[in-house]
């Protein structure tokens, strides 16, 4: 599994322009519902900002001409990442890890930061090796043989696979959201369409 990792890695650090963007939203599709909830239990944010924020990533893949300032969504999503100090929960983690992510992303599209794929790539799985490792699920020595770890390691390479082969930017970006959501869960398991808020508020 851990060469599996590599490759996947490998594979991303490889993607370019739009095509990185791409599978960054990709992958974020499924990291910012950690955050969204997040923000439904502590009231932290109402999570429109980051979640405009990931519709633009969108849009400057599909309307490569569309004039948008980057630099004021990185500014937003900055003040808008949570402290782990601030909270005694862990959904704080996923949270931050979400808007890490998307900060990212947004450098990437900016092209601050070329290896932003990697950067969101890494954090997706490091959330859920982070999740299955603080909930129990798993241990050091067996979390990578986890069901949703290898589901998470599957679903990267799938969207790579996607993002690699894609034509044009457009139909290549839906191709990517409806693979990214067609589980309904976020990456750490989350059930999308129902109220799961105990899962992310067990720490007391």
């Amino acid at each position: 599994m851990a060469q599996q990792k590599l490759t996947t890695f490998a594979r991303v650090r490889a993607l370019e322009g739009w095509r990185a963007v791409a599978f960054s939203a990709a992958l974020l599709e499924r990291m910012l519902p950690n955050y969204q909830l997040f923000c439904e239990l502590t009231e932290y944010d109402d999570g429109k900002t980051c979640r405009n924020c990931l519709d633009l990533l969108w849009e400057s893949v599909k309307s490569p001409k569309s004039k948008i300032n980057f630099s004021v969504q990185l500014e937003k999503v900055e003040l808008l990442t949570p402290d782990t100090q601030d909270y005694d929960n862990f959904g704080v983690y996923p949270a931050i890890d979400a808007a890490i992510g998307l900060a990212a992303a947004v450098s990437l599209a900016k092209k601050d930061d070329l290896q932003g794929a990697v950067v969101v790539s890494k954090l997706s799985q490091g959330s859920v090796e982070a999740y299955l490792l603080a909930s129990g699920e798993a241990t050091e020595d067996n979390v990578k043989a986890h069901p949703l770890m290898q589901f998470e390691v599957e679903i990267q390479n799938a969207l790579l696979d996607c993002a690699e082969q894609g034509g044009r930017p457009a139909e290549t970006a839906d191709a990517l959201k409806a693979l990214a959501l067609e589980e309904g869960i976020s990456n750490i398991g989350i059930d999308l369409s129902s109220d799961v808020s105990d899962d992310l508020h067990s720490d007391n």
